[in-house]
């Protein structure tokens, strides 16, 4: 079993067992586990981050219409599929945590309609480990009572990103 297995076999007992779960009682009663696309070694990237000279703090709409403070941090280019891509990394100003959440073309086909995110880990030498396997949807994916923020358009890319997880079905 691979650390991704493991990753994902302890999130999915998570979600159908504990208390803090994002799954309403009913969804947890039918749940059988998230659904994911097999992992994929091409889209673990450790790039460095181009840094924005001057990092602005900005409201990032969320799906009930509020906003989320985010400080707009880095861009990372990256390719996917042969073509080059850019998306931004933002953090969150409470905490030294790199957030990019992120939207491809499989919304609402194969993936959350209103994007996923994905954690970007800090390495030693100053690049940003972004492995796209871990890739999750956002707990307003699974009931309404969630705030999620929603990605910036700068975030929204043209390609499918086949890995992390996949759109979640209450009835799987």
């Amino acid at each position: 079993m691979t650390a991704l297995d493991e990753f994902r076999a302890a999130k999915d007992a998570f979600y159908g067992a504990s208390a803090d779960s994002p799954l309403l009682p009913e969804q947890k009663r039918a749940f059988r586990g998230l659904n994911y696309y097999p992992e994929s070694p091409t889209l673990i990237l450790e790039v460095r981050p181009e840094l924005f000279a001057d990092p602005e703090l900005i409201d990032m709409q969320t799906s009930t219409g509020d906003s989320a403070r985010y400080l707009r941090w880095a861009r990372l280019s990256f390719a996917s599929a042969g073509a080059p891509f850019e998306l931004t990394v933002f953090r969150d100003p409470g905490s030294d945590s790199y957030f990019l959440p992120f939207q491809d073309s499989g919304r609402g086909k194969e993936t959350y309609g209103a994007g996923r995110y994905v954690d970007a880990e800090p390495l030693d030498d100053g690049r940003l480990r972004v492995d796209f396997n871990y890739a999750y949807n956002p707990y307003c994916a699974y009931n309404d009572g969630w705030s999620c923020p929603l990605p910036p358009a700068e975030n929204r890319l043209n390609v499918a990103i086949e890995a992390g997880e996949k759109l979640f079905h209450a009835e799987d």
